[in-house]
């Protein structure tokens, strides 16, 4: 595994997303106490994720209203068919670490 700081704890409120700027971005999300990291763009059309609207453990796309599960990254509705990576998080002090691919 390759265990990388994505931020502080105090970077992300409860029910909110924050963008891992990478070459791939990742969306970094806080839901009831836990962190979940899943890639960052809507694989319909290109829309951070991170900037979409949060309701419990699901993420709409901003654009066009494609919906996601941050748990698993599973297609909830259309317009998006396929689902998005997710990646192991884990919070070391107030350290969130994702375990991300080597770019």
């Amino acid at each position: 595994m390759t265990w990388t700081k994505a931020c502080s704890t105090s970077d992300i409120e409860e029910g909110e997303g924050f963008q891992v700027e990478r070459a791939r971005p990742i969306a970094l999300f806080h839901v009831d106490d836990e962190y979940f990291a899943i890639d960052d763009t809507c694989t319909h059309d290109e829309s951070s994720l991170a900037d979409g609207y949060v309701d419990g453990d699901v993420v709409e796309c901003a654009w066009h209203f494609a919906k996601f599960c941050i748990r698993t990254g599973e297609v909830l509705s259309l317009p998006a068919t396929c689902p998005v990576a997710t990646y192991a998080v884990k919070v070391v002090g107030d350290d969130v670490l994702v375990d991300l691919p080597e770019e």
